[in-house]
């Protein structure tokens, strides 16, 4: 197999076309990817170009899944992050308050008011626990269950409209770099 110097060695820029290569492992086999890019993007000198940066690009990805979220799912009243919230109670039944911020990453003010809208629709159900009155614990109900279970179609129609028109390499290799980044910022 080819080092990655080796394949770095190798590639053939067309002339006054500056271009970023992207080599990777995926599968086992060592991949090569080209990727057309404008001046802006290559030349420190001419500037910050804020469009270029992954922060704007990651919020620009994330209002295209929050558009498709509304736009998919037919309960007009359940948000994406009630969904988030509801799916995390589910696959961890008797969820504290602190258990469903650390899954789902959303913050503790703001689970607060969806787990109370949640409850007002009357699709979870929320007690203080037997053995600490201060805290409580919030489970499913039936309806919660099976609006769960309905809107699973759709979920994974957002998540593939999400990912447009990326291959299944690039769905993994996607994922694996942001799963990365995640890893990173866990440390700090």
């Amino acid at each position: 197999m080819l080092s990655v110097d080796a394949v770095s060695q190798r590639l053939v820029h067309a002339p006054g076309l500056p271009q970023i290569t992207v080599i990777g492992v995926i599968f086992g086999k060592l991949t090569r990817t080209m990727i057309q890019q404008p001046p802006s993007a290559l030349t420190p000198q001419d500037g910050y170009h804020f469009s270029d940066q992954i922060g704007h690009l990651l919020r620009r990805v994330y209002q295209r899944h929050a558009a498709l979220f509304q736009q998919y799912i037919p309960d007009s009243q359940l948000t994406a992050a009630q969904f988030v919230v509801l799916c995390s109670v589910r696959d961890n039944k008797g969820s504290s308050l602190a258990d469903i911020v650390k899954a789902t990453v959303i913050d503790q003010a703001t689970i607060r008011g969806v787990v109370d809208r949640l409850k007002q629709r009357e699709l979870v159900h929320v007690e203080h626990d037997r053995t600490d009155r201060r805290k409580v614990v919030i489970n499913l109900t039936e309806a919660g269950q099976d609006l769960v279970h309905d809107m699973e179609p759709f979920a994974k129609q957002i998540t593939e409209s999400t990912y447009g028109k990326l291959n299944p390499a690039e769905r993994l290799a996607l994922d694996f770099l942001l799963r990365k980044m995640l890893e990173g910022s866990d440390s700090e």
